[in-house]
């Protein structure tokens, strides 16, 4: 009998038992000494939980240690929440907690008998993993200042509970061809990134003040790495609708042979563009509107940092950066107190793993931006630190080549020091393998993680170099590896260097600037090592 494929080996899973069904043995293995079934563990993404490394690499320790996400609805953490995640942070996952760019939170190191207990606490204060993983649909990306930011194109609050209402633990859904991803904004900035979604849905103004959603279909990185299809508009209230039919087309029809060709972007392009609004056409009792294809903004500028009015009066909302999405057990019981301290009580996600404080009363504004900067959450971050974002990395993903986390806060302490009065902002990516988990082919120096030979010939875990990646509707380009290796000692020099020889060009933007030199031959006659 032939051996199964990875695709075959997860549909048979799949269809033996669904993934929600998983939780009843995961009560089971955490009360007794029952092994963890290896197919059970696969069905463990459904409740957010992934398999990590071993901790330390090196330990004889057999304990199956697990990443677990938190899907936080909207991005939305509370005073309540904050505590409970710190408290689970501090008593079962040693001290970790980091923000990720699909606006969840994440903990390393947890053990399987801890999960009854964890995921009381969760349920406690209305916070959940279910479907945060798996192939499912994923947590909704979209603004974290819908419904306070004064210059939003249209309040998408509603729209996208509904959204979340329809897709939250949809027994229809528990079976997806892959992970699925939807994204709903009507920012201004467009910070949601409808370009990289499955499926998103944009707030566009028309001259004659009329509000539609451009609808973008098939985007996605890693195996799928292209940019969404613009199929036309709807109306805000043909948004869910909408959702539904392309949700269950992909449902339906989804590759599900292969692993590496089983995202809707796989299906539309197997299918072709029409055939896929033919199909979406006899799903819904409506037509969408012409295609025009709007302005969007560059990527590096899609961000809610600093002070700002609210829409509700008497108060503010305040945009800071953290590092790397790291925000650690520490990190949220000192967010939780100085909130409370200021009369505040929830903050945003973002989408670059950083937060928005939504509701601060104005006339402590100054007082509680103050306190933040003392714990290092930076409200007028420097231009490096602004659009800094790194994956989880070697330290605990079984796919990890090279370390992220503490190295990308060192790079942007390097290049802040070294460059004190730069005033671009940098996006900057550190992955630790070659897939796309903090984005690096999207921004403007990426860094992926890759194994390969040094000059004396001993294989190290460093980095390929990405430059010239950038979101910005139509005119998105996918960042250009260069034929440069890096080692982890080397990056701090290498990213230094490039600054260096921008501020030397004639170029008027860095983004001009590595876009030149990563579309010509010029970068092979610099060496940027040294």
């Amino acid at each position: 009998m032939a051996k199964e494929t990875k695709g075959q080996r997860i549909a048979r899973i799949k269809e033996e038992k669904s993934g929600l069904d998983v939780l009843k043995n995961i009560h089971e293995y955490a009360t007794s000494s029952k092994e963890v079934d290896p197919e059970d563990i696969d069905r463990f993404k459904w409740y957010g939980l992934y398999l990590q490394n071993k901790i330390p690499l090196d330990t004889d320790d057999e304990t199956l240690y697990f990443m677990s996400r938190i899907k936080l609805v909207k991005g939305s953490i509370n005073i309540e929440q904050m505590r409970v995640l710190a408290g689970i942070s501090k008593d079962f996952a040693k001290g970790t907690a980091t923000f990720t760019t699909r606006s969840d939170l994440q903990f390393h190191n947890i053990r399987v008998r801890d999960l009854p207990e964890i995921f009381s606490r969760l349920e406690q204060v209305g916070l959940t993993t279910v479907y945060a993983a798996g192939d499912v649909p994923r947590n909704i990306a979209t603004c974290p200042v819908a419904g306070v930011d004064k210059s939003e194109i249209y309040d998408v609050t509603e729209i996208a509970t509904e959204l979340y209402d329809y897709i939250g633990g949809n027994r229809s859904l528990v079976n997806l061809p892959r992970k699925y991803k939807i994204g709903i904004s009507g920012c201004s900035k467009h910070c949601m990134g409808h370009e990289i979604q499955d499926l998103s849905f944009t707030a566009v103004e028309f001259e004659n003040d009329e509000i539609l959603f451009d609808v973008s279909v098939g985007g996605g990185l890693g195996s799928n790495k292209q940019f969404a299809h613009h199929i036309g508009y709807v109306k805000p209230q043909q948004v869910l609708n909408t959702a539904k039919a392309v949700t269950e087309i992909y449902r339906d029809f989804g590759l599900r042979e292969s692993r590496n060709k089983a995202r809707l972007g796989h299906l539309i392009n197997e299918w072709g563009l029409q055939k896929f609004k033919e199909k979406l056409d006899e799903r819904i009792d409506f037509k969408l509107e012409d295609e025009i294809v709007q302005e969007y903004t560059p990527y590096s500028k899609r961000e809610h940092y600093g002070v700002h009015d609210s829409k509700i009066d008497g108060e503010s909302y305040v945009g800071c950066a953290i590092n790397g999405g790291t925000i650690r057990s520490e990190g949220l019981y000192n967010l939780a107190d100085i909130l409370e301290k200021h009369g505040a009580n929830t903050i945003k996600v973002t989408p670059t793993q950083n937060f928005v404080v939504v509701d601060v009363p104005t006339q402590n504004v100054n007082d509680l931006v103050k306190d933040l900067s003392l714990v290092e959450m930076d409200a007028n971050p420097n231009p490096f630190k602004a659009r800094s974002i790194s994956c989880t990395g070697a330290m605990f993903c079984k796919y990890g080549i090279s370390y992220t986390k503490e190295p990308a806060i060192e790079l942007i302490n390097h290049l802040n020091e070294k460059f004190p009065d730069f005033d671009e902002t940098v996006s900057i990516s550190l992955n630790g393998c070659p897939n796309s988990c903090s984005l690096p082919y999207l921004v403007d120096i990426g860094l992926a993680g890759k194994k390969f030979k040094d000059e004396n010939g001993v294989t190290v875990a460093g980095f390929d170099l990405v430059l010239g990646g950038d979101l910005e509707g139509d005119k998105s380009k996918f960042g250009v590896k260069m034929k440069l290796k890096i080692k982890p000692d080397e990056i701090n020099k290498v990213v230094e260097n490039i600054i260096v020889k921008y501020l030397k060009s004639s170029n008027k933007s860095l983004k001009q600037f590595l876009h030149n030199l990563a579309y010509s031959n010029e970068f092979s006659t610099f060496d940027f090592i040294k």
